[in-house]
């Protein structure tokens, strides 16, 4: 049984609309979709996005006590991370995560530099600092540097990320899980053009 008309005029015309209700049909489900506010599958980043920012050219002192400023590090993606020279489990676990993070990115790793900004005049032990090999150690002058950084309760409760051109951008949760982590570097590392 055919449902079209007989007049070849009539059969046209319905199969014109046919077709043009066809083709608006996904423009107008877009509509209904953004009016209505659903999002599919939320935000894809581990990490808290924070409003860039550019982080002043404090400076810091390096582990051989020689003066080191923010800008010389600029260039490379910066892991940041706060904590007492003395260094407990938790310290270590991050440094940890930092490191295989780092690793973890193969080709890419040597785009992203670890920082351990050491917050009070405590030494670590020898045997971290081999552990943690290549991670820059420096110490703050004054507390100015480390408010720059912000957090929930401390800025010791987090990783950050800092961008090539020095912007302070993203911060992983406390106790991190480093795949997560892997997943948000991969995909800025393979987005970004720079560093």
């Amino acid at each position: 049984m055919d449902l079209l008309p007989a007049d070849p005029v009539k059969r046209g015309r319905i199969k014109l609309l046919a077709l043009a209700a066809f083709f608006a049909l996904p423009v107008f489900a877009g509509y209904v979709v953004y009016f209505f506010g659903w999002a599919p599958g939320g935000a894809a980043n581990y990490g808290t996005l924070l409003t860039p920012r550019p982080l002043p050219d404090a400076q810091l002192r390096g582990a051989d006590a020689r003066p080191l400023r923010i800008s010389e590090l600029r260039g490379k993606w910066l892991l940041v991370q706060f904590d007492s020279g003395a260094c407990d489990a938790y310290c270590e676990r991050k440094l940890y995560f930092m490191r295989q993070v780092r690793k973890a990115l193969g080709k890419d790793m040597t785009r992203v530099e670890r920082v351990w900004v050491v917050t009070d005049e405590q030494a670590p032990k020898g045997a971290l600092i081999e552990a943690i090999d290549a991670t820059r150690l420096v110490r703050m002058n004054g507390r100015e540097f480390g408010a720059e950084f912000p957090a929930d309760r401390s800025n010791v409760d987090h990783i950050y990320l800092v961008d090539p051109l020095g912007n302070l951008m993203m911060r992983f949760p406390r106790d991190p899980d480093p795949s997560r982590m892997l997943k948000d570097m991969q995909r800025l590392l393979k987005a970004s053009q720079i560093g």
